[in-house]
């Protein structure tokens, strides 16, 4: 996913241990550890937290951007937002749900869930779908409210 050399980059900024930023969101070094080299993948939840801590966007992180963070951008994210943008890209690219389902190697009820704001969309799959079809990450979860292209 390409997040490891920008996660590692901004805790040493910031002199931060692994231990530290494992603290930060409530995980052992060991973890942390793993999250920063991309051995285990960063759950979103965890990563929105790094962001906001320090104060980048996730497009920035994704290396989708190299502007560090957005005018405007809000805190944590946004569950019913993410769902209404999730379907609303859905739509647009006139994808049915078992269709975006099968891209994303998932099921149809759990994309359903991510669209009706029950569930958080997982970091693998919101990499997906904001690197093949250049959308924002920051965007689909509700961080900002203007639409970004990325690179």
């Amino acid at each position: 996913m390409l997040y490891r050399e920008r996660l590692e980059s901004l805790r040493n900024r910031e002199g931060l241990t692994q231990r530290k930023a494992g603290e930060m969101i409530n995980l052992d070094s060991g973890t942390y550890s793993h999250y920063e080299k991309e051995d285990l993948v960063i759950p979103i939840k965890h990563l929105i937290v790094l962001c906001d801590y320090f104060n980048v966007s996730l497009d920035y992180i994704f290396s989708f951007c190299e502007s560090r963070n957005y005018n405007n951008c809000f805190k944590g994210f946004d569950l019913k937002k993410s769902g209404e943008r999730l379907r609303a890209f859905r739509k647009e690219n006139r994808f049915t749900q078992e269709k975006l389902s099968e891209l994303l190697n998932t099921t149809q009820s759990v994309l359903s869930d991510y669209e009706k704001g029950k569930r958080l969309i997982p970091t693998p799959f919101l990499y997906t779908i904001c690197d093949n079809y250049k959308m924002s990450a920051d965007y689909l979860l509700g961080r900002i409210d203007n639409p970004k292209k990325i690179n």
